[in-house]
């Protein structure tokens, strides 16, 4: 793939199409979502004929209520999230199809966790931002987890306007986002994380998921354990999914290339990795199900037209 030209910190434009209206039908918050998701699969694993394959209606009905209990917000619908990887034999359903666009979104690997993100139309996004962000001084919105001060600051430059925690503070309910920024949706799925002191802090990590058009891409975070049905409900279809390697301030290894391996996304790009050991490692462990690139490019630039045909793993190099 060709290399890009430099990310230049221009202001969010306003996107070339309009939504789909929201359904009239009230959706629950965010809190409900992963109770109401695990009940709405209880009840579809007991239908009937499970083993026969869903016909129009009975996927429309279980898409729309998977996009109803999960983390249902105002600002748009989701284009990502559906059942086809939980009911195998359901046809795969998206909601709020894009008009005019199918979505365009470059990134680089700034390292560490952190990948810069920018839209077709102009929106700078930065991961796991601990106040550096590469090329661009000022994204427009920031995502942070806080397992260590490398994946966060307390002291975001007030002149980003969106600063998303993954995490909510003591005394205050999960994160919750869902917030529409130019021609990006960004919402985010919490996960536990392992407590200093050996216990479990629940919702203390959350996986990012940023909707560009029908662009679908995950960011994981300081993933610390497997996911479950809900999760993988909450979060949807992924195009491209940003993943940590490092196999023990995170995941272990087989876990995370057991999840990337049922994710399937087009696109896999590593990061949270000390020199090489965890990373040739992971990579041995994915070439059997996915092609390996060491890409000396400083940016990738992806459409839902040009993801691979193969799923792959891209290693872009950092500092890009």
């Amino acid at each position: 793939m060709p290399a890009t030209a430099p990310l230049s910190p221009r202001r969010p434009s306003r996107p070339p199409w309009r939504l789909a209206p929201r359904p009239a039908r009230p959706r629950p918050g965010p809190a409900a979502a992963p109770g109401r998701a695990g009940a709405l699969l209880r009840s579809l694993r007991a239908l009937p004929g499970r083993g026969r394959r869903a016909g129009p209606g009975l996927a429309l009905r279980i898409a729309a209520g998977l996009a109803g209990v999960a983390f249902a917000g105002p600002a748009a619908a989701s284009v990502c999230q559906s059942v086809a990887g939980i009911l195998p034999d359901a046809r795969l359903v998206r909601f709020a199809q894009a008009e005019g666009t199918s979505g365009k979104a470059t990134l680089r690997y700034v390292g560490h966790s952190t990948y810069l993100i920018e839209t077709g139309g102009g929106v700078t996004i930065a991961t796991d931002y601990s106040g550096w962000s590469g090329p661009v001084a000022i994204p427009d919105v920031v995502t942070m987890n806080h397992a260590h001060e490398t994946h966060w600051t307390a002291a975001p430059d007030p002149a980003i306007p969106h600063a998303l925690k993954g995490w909510g503070e003591p005394g205050e309910p999960p994160a919750a986002h869902w917030v529409q920024v130019g021609d990006a949706l960004v919402r985010n799925v919490t996960t536990d994380i392992r407590g200093w002191g050996g216990g479990v802090e629940k919702d203390g990590n959350s996986i990012f998921i940023f909707e560009i058009g029908d662009l679908c891409i995950g960011h994981l975070g300081h993933l610390h354990h497997t996911l479950g049905p809900d999760h993988y409900a909450a979060i949807g279809r992924l195009d491209v999914v940003m993943a940590p390697v490092d196999g023990g301030a995170t995941l272990n290894l087989p876990d995370m290339m057991a999840i990337l391996k049922r994710v399937r996304a087009s696109v896999v790009l590593p990061m949270h990795y000390w020199g090489y050991s965890s990373l040739d490692a992971f990579l041995d462990g994915m070439s059997g199900a996915f092609r390996v690139v060491r890409a000396d490019i400083p940016s990738l630039t992806i459409t839902p037209r040009t993801l691979p045909t193969e799923p792959t793993v891209f290693v872009l190099p950092q500092g890009g």
